[in-house]
C-alpha cells in the first residue's frame, strides 16, 4: 500500500534524484544566478530591502520553471524537498529566540547603561572613540544584531562622542567595527547561526574556533582608534543639549549584563542554543520588572488596535526575521537545484582544476567566492547564505574541517557587510546620524564614502582571513568522525554529497 501524507490521502512523491534543464548545468543555476543580479541591481538602485529579496528570489525560481527540462512537478517536489533540508529550518528557528532575546535586552535597557558607563567614565576624543568600539563590540555580541548595534550607537553615543571631542568619522568607524565584532563572535548573531548551520557545525565549538580571529582583529582596531580618533571640534555642541542627552541614560540597564553573561556561559558549555536563548529570556524578566527599566507590557501585551493584536519585545523578535526566514528558504531551495541539476558538481569540477590538490587554493577560492558575492549583496546575512553551498562543497571534497569553513564563510561576511559605501548597515547609520540631526543641529554628518577606509575591525578581519588561508594558521581538517586533525586525511574522488551524509547537531 502506498504510504500516504496525514491531510490529503495521496502518495507521498519518491524523492527526486536528479533535473534535467535546458542550457545544461547553466539553466538549474539560474534561479540563483537571477537572485544575485536581482540583489545587486536593487543595491545599486539603493532600493535593497528584505521583502525584495524575497520577490526576486521567487522571481528567479519562476524562471527555473521555465528552464527545466524534466517534469514541472518534479522540478516543484525539488523545490519542497529543498526547502525541508535542516540548514533553513534550524536557522529559522534560532533566529526567531536570538530575536526574542535581543528584543527583551533592549527592553531591559542595556544600551542605555553602556552609554551611561561611557559618559561617568569622563573620557574624550581617541580614548572614547576605542571605548565606543568596546562596548558596541560587547553590545552586538550580547544581541546578536549588528545592524541593531548600528542604530543604538548612532542614536547615543554618536552625539555624545562628537560631544566631547572625538573625530565624527572615526566614531562612526568605531560603532560599525564594534558591530562587526559581535556580529561575527556572538553565539546569537544570524551570520553564526547560518555559517554554522549551513556547514554542519555546532554554535558552541564555531564561536571558541573563531575567537582567535576576532580578537586578533580588535586589539589593534581598538588601539588605532585610541591613536586616531581625537581631533573633533567641540565648540559647536551645545552645552544643554548634551546635559540632556547624557541624563536620558541610567545604569540600571547594565544588569541586563547578567542574562547575557549566562547564555554565553551556556552556549559556549555545550548547551543547545535554544537552551540557552530560553534560559537568557527567562533570567531577563525578573532583572527587567526588579530593576524598573521596563514591564511585563514591554515584553508581551494583547492590543485588540493593532496590527498584529499581540505586541511587545518577543512580537518584535520574531518579526524583525520573518522575511530572512522567507528569504533562506528560498535560497536553500535555490541551492539544492544546483546539486538536483549538477551545477554544484560542474563548477567545483572547474575549480578542482585549478586548485588540484591545494588546500591553500581551496581555501583562497572559498575566501574569493565569500568576498564576491558580499560585494555584490548588500545584506549580508543574504550573501553568505548564497555563498554557503560553494563554501560546503569545497571544504567537504578537500576535508578542511566544519568550525574552519563556516569562520572563513562568516569573518568575511560580517566584515564586508560593513565596509563598503552600499552596504546596508552603512546606509543605515548614515541615515540613522541624519535624523539626529534633527535634535541636535549642531550633529555633523559623515558620508559612507568617508568612512569606508576607517572600519578597521572590518579590514583587519578580512586580511586575517586571508593570511589565514594562505599560510595555513588555524586550518584543520577533518577526520571520519568529524574530529579535528592537523593533517589532511585521504581525499575522496566521489562528490561530498555522496561519500558523507554526517551531520552535526547545527546549534
Amino acid at each position: 500500500m502506498a504510504e500516504t501524507t496525514a491531510t490529503s490521502g495521496q502518495a507521498q512523491p519518491p524523492p527526486v534524484a536528479s533535473l534535467s534543464f535546458r542550457f545544461g548545468a547553466f539553466g538549474a543555476a539560474v534561479p540563483l544566478v537571477f537572485f544575485v543580479i536581482w540583489a545587486i541591481t536593487t543595491s545599486v538602485m539603493g532600493l535593497s530591502s528584505e521583502i525584495g529579496l524575497v520577490m526576486g528570489a521567487l522571481f528567479g525560481i519562476t524562471l527555473g520553471l521555465f528552464c527545466c527540462a524534466s517534469s514541472w512537478s518534479d522540478y516543484a517536489n525539488g523545490l519542497f524537498e529543498g526547502m525541508t533540508q535542516p540548514v533553513g529550518v534550524v536557522a529559522i528557528v534560532a533566529w526567531f529566540f536570538a530575536g526574542m532575546f535581543a528584543q527583551v535586552l533592549q527592553v531591559g535597557g542595556l544600551v542605555e547603561g553602556l552609554v551611561w558607563l561611557g559618559g561617568v567614565s569622563d573620557v574624550t576624543g581617541g580614548l572614547f572613540v576605542a571605548m565606543t568600539f568596546v562596548l558596541a563590540g560587547v553590545f552586538s555580541t550580547a544581541v546578536g544584531t549588528g545592524y541593531g548595534t548600528t542604530v543604538a550607537f548612532c542614536t547615543l553615543m554618536y552625539p555624545a562622542g562628537v560631544a566631547v571631542g572625538s573625530d565624527p568619522t572615526m566614531l562612526f568607524a568605531a560603532i560599525l567595527s564594534g558591530a562587526i565584532f559581535g556580529d561575527n563572535l556572538a553565539p546569537v548573531s544570524d551570520t553564526t547561526i547560518v555559517s554554522a548551520t549551513t556547514q554542519g557545525a555546532d554554535v558552541p565549538g564555531v564561536v571558541r574556533s573563531r575567537f582567535k580571529y576576532s580578537i586578533g582583529a580588535a586589539i589593534p582596531t581598538a588601539i588605532l582608534f585610541a591613536a586616531f580618533g581625537g581631533g573633533g571640534d567641540v565648540s559647536f555642541a551645545d552645552p544643554a543639549a548634551v546635559e540632556a542627552m547624557m541624563s536620558s541614560t541610567e545604569p540600571m540597564g547594565l544588569l541586563m549584563l547578567a542574562p547575557f553573561a549566562l547564555v554565553l556561559v551556556l552556549a559556549l558549555s555545550g548547551q543547545h542554543l535554544l537552551t540557552s536563548l530560553t534560559w537568557g529570556i527567562i533570567a531577563s524578566v525578573p532583572v527587567i520588572l526588579l530593576s524598573g527599566t521596563g514591564a511585563l507590557s514591554d515584553l508581551i501585551a494583547f492590543d485588540p488596535n493593532a496590527d498584529t493584536v499581540m505586541t511587545g519585545a518577543l512580537v518584535q523578535g520574531v518579526k524583525g526575521y520573518v522575511n530572512m526566514a522567507i528569504l533562506i528558504l528560498l535560497i536553500v531551495a535555490a541551492a539544492y537545484l544546483l546539486k538536483l541539476g549538477g551545477t554544484m558538481e560542474v563548477i567545483t569540477g572547474k575549480l578542482v582544476g585549478w586548485i588540484k590538490d591545494s588546500v591553500r587554493k581551496a581555501e583562497l577560492a572559498i575566501w574569493g567566492i565569500v568576498a564576491l558575492l558580499n560585494t555584490a549583496i548588500t545584506i549580508n546575512t543574504a550573501a553568505e547564505i548564497a555563498a554557503a553551498p560553494f563554501v560546503r562543497e569545497l571544504g567537504e571534497r578537500y576535508r578542511i574541517h566544519r568550525y574552519r569553513r563556516a569562520n572563513m564563510l562568516d569573518a568575511v561576511t560580517s566584515a564586508l557587510g560593513y565596509i563598503f559605501p552600499w552596504g546596508a548597515p552603512v546606509l543605515l547609520g548614515w541615515s540613522t546620524i541624519q535624523l539626529m540631526q534633527d535634535t541636535y543641529s549642531w550633529l555633523p554628518s559623515v558620508a559612507p564614502t568617508e568612512v569606508f577606509p576607517f572600519v578597521f575591525q572590518g579590514w583587519l578581519l578580512v586580511v586575517i582571513m586571508l593570511v589565514s588561508a594562505i599560510t595555513g594558521w588555524g586550518r584543520r581538517y577533518e577526520g571520519p568522525n568529524g574530529e579535528e586533525l592537523k593533517q589532511q586525511p585521504k581525499l575522496s574522488t566521489a562528490s561530498p554529497y555522496q561519500d558523507d551524509k554526517r551531520e552535526a547537531d547545527p546549534v
